[in-house]
């Protein structure tokens, strides 16, 4: 899946927010997605953590790329991967 092709459905800040918060948000928002759409979030730090949880529950079948590294705000844009 390109991303030039992906409608961005949402877009959602969670810096402040509790940990528990931020992954309902965005465990949500990802098992809304439709095929060609992604969504953005915004974090405080680099979420590679989270990253490993998708690895677990999702493997092979999300796209995670790093819109924005810091050092203030970290923007990764979820997909879900078409599988071959």
């Amino acid at each position: 899946m390109r991303a030039d092709t992906l409608d961005i459905i949402a877009t959602i800040d969670v810096r402040g927010k509790p940990c528990t918060e931020r992954k309902a948000a965005i465990f949500g928002l990802y098992a809304s997605l439709d095929d060609n759409e992604a969504f953005e979030f915004i974090n405080d730090h680099d979420p590679a953590p989270l990253r490993g949880v998708f690895d677990a529950i999702a493997p092979d079948g999300y796209a995670w790329t790093y819109v924005e590294q810091g050092p203030d705000a970290w923007r990764v844009r979820i997909s879900r991967s078409l599988m071959p």
